[in-house]
């Protein structure tokens, strides 16, 4: 495992925190000093473990959701806050769950939940038993419910979905197929979302880059997709490497339309463990607030412990135009966030 911290820097923070000898305390790990620290800078509060998380904004109000790090079988908890720093929860309508299995389709493996909103129906698209559904309810705390409790794509397996509707009003389904490797696909949506439009389906990414399969894996990783629009350009937020890596991290790739080509932006993650400190930072979902752009993404539990996987936001801008007339994401690695509920 990657050190992360320098010898004398991990002897500092040990003498530092606990007040005792250096010579005491030399084999402290990172992961140790890291948990203590996050203890005690959050005494009162307990960490929110949601991995593959979205934040989804109502009426001044944030919600958050992702992959349950205790119940990932049963559904997905829902937690809400009015300011991103003070979180409440869970708060779903199914004692702390927006969406549970009995209401929907599926019975394990309730992963990556993307929640929007259309008139006054709120949606969340899912995935169950590697496939993917989308629910219903009149409340961003659910209950989230199907009338008819069947996936959208019947073939094959899928996850990881992102919905995207383009000005022209045509609906996007951008997910991963697991056939070669985790692999990013889209396809143009019916306008009930009960199903695709076969003829569109497309392959758009896969891990092809040294940084996106740093292990050689036979089975490489490209996931967790989220789109948006800006300066006429469709950007792709997405994760690489298995998730279990220190080194799962983010990408972003550029397309002139939202079924592509799309290029990827550089050679390396722009957003990793090498600018946070974290291992596996990655899999998340874009949002706005204030006039700031964040990333709403999992960690490891530390170094050594990969679950139950944290919630973080990390803040990011954009730099000025290129050449290309491309703006790229920059992470504020170093302002990375993690989110607690009052204990």
């Amino acid at each position: 495992m990657r050190l992360f911290f320098s010898p004398f820097q991990r002897l500092l923070s040990c003498v530092l925190w606990f007040g005792i000898t250096a010579l005491a305390f030399i084999s402290c790990s990172f992961s140790d000093d890291t948990e203590m620290i996050s203890q005690l800078q959050q005494a009162d509060s307990i960490p929110i473990y949601a991995a593959d998380p979205t934040i989804f904004e109502d009426n001044g109000v944030y919600y958050l959701y992702g992959t349950d790090g205790g119940q990932p079988d049963h559904g997905f908890r829902v937690y809400q806050s009015t300011d991103l720093k003070n979180w409440e929860g869970p708060v779903g309508a199914r004692d702390g769950f927006a969406l549970v299995k009995d209401d929907v389709f599926g019975d394990k493996g309730f992963w990556a939940p993307q929640v929007w909103k259309e008139g006054n129906v709120f949606y969340m698209a899912y995935t169950a038993n590697e496939n993917i559904a989308i629910a219903q309810s009149t409340s961003p705390i659910g209950p989230f419910t199907q009338q008819q409790k069947v996936p959208i794509i019947s073939e094959g397996k899928q996850i990881d979905p992102f919905i995207y509707t383009d000005d022209d009003g045509k609906k996007y389904l951008y997910h991963v197929k697991l056939q070669n490797g985790n692999r990013i696909f889209v396809a143009e949506l019916n306008d009930d979302y009960g199903s695709i439009k076969p003829e569109s389906l497309l392959e758009l990414l896969d891990a092809n880059l040294p940084w996106e399969n740093t292990e050689n894996a036979s089975w490489p990783v490209a996931e967790g997709p989220t789109v948006i629009k800006r300066d006429n350009k469709y950007y792709m937020f997405y994760s690489a490497n298995d998730f279990r890596n220190p080194y799962y991290a983010v990408g972003v790739a550029v397309a002139d339309q939202a079924t592509g080509p799309w290029t990827k932006v550089g050679n390396e993650a722009l957003l990793s463990v090498d600018h946070t400190n974290w291992p596996g930072t990655g899999h998340g979902d874009v949002f706005r607030a204030d006039n700031q752009w964040y990333y709403v993404c999992h960690t490891h539990n530390s170094t050594t412990t990969v679950g139950p996987r944290r919630t973080a936001i990390v803040p990011f801008d954009w730099n000025t135009e290129d050449a290309g007339g491309i703006r790229v994401p920059v992470f504020k690695g170093d302002k990375i966030k993690f989110l607690h509920v009052k204990n």
